[in-house]
């Protein structure tokens, strides 16, 4: 069995729960005590999925990955396609609107509060600012929905079909 290397596992993994516990945070920030910092976590951990996802980019274009199984249907293969693409799209948009709009407010922006984050020069009053709120609302819920998708699809291949797609990943 072809695997994906040690740093594709790793970068994959722990984007994969950065990502999870964002969601969470986000999803959940009104309901958690408020002493925890919700905010300035979920800004902090946007901004390393977003360093880790540059890296990760940097890695699959240095770094063949294992092919698709050959017997997998040119259905299937389009669609695993298509949601990579679109995970990797989210994995810069998501972070990149949050970016902006925490750009606008006038409080620093850090990162785990160990340094300040650099700013764009960008006020909410801006189209850009508008345009960024509404990604950063609406996009969360179409990645649970590829989420939901990709774990299905990952059991069905490990379950049903008996292949080593999952395994690959482990």
């Amino acid at each position: 069995m072809v695997r994906y290397s040690p740093v594709a596992r790793a970068l994959h993994w722990s984007i994969a729960l950065l990502i999870l516990f964002n969601l969470w945070l986000g999803f959940f920030r009104g309901s958690l005590p408020k002493d925890w910092q919700v905010m300035p976590i979920h800004k902090s951990v946007g901004l390393t999925v977003l360093a880790l996802t540059l890296l990760r980019i940097i890695w699959r274009l240095t770094h063949r990955p294992p092919s698709l199984p050959v017997a997998m249907p040119g259905w299937e293969k389009l669609a695993a396609n298509a949601t990579h693409f679109i995970f990797y799209a989210l994995m810069l948009i998501l972070p990149l609107t949050g970016w902006i709009m925490s750009s606008a407010n006038t409080r620093p922006l850090s990162w785990f509060f160990l340094f300040d984050v650099p700013k764009f020069g960008v006020t909410k009053g801006d189209a850009i600012y508008g345009i960024s709120h509404e990604a950063h609302e609406l996009l969360p819920w179409l990645w649970v929905a590829l989420i939901a998708l990709h774990i299905g699809a990952a059991l069905r291949h490990h379950f049903v079909v008996k292949d080593d797609v999952l395994r690959r990943m482990l």
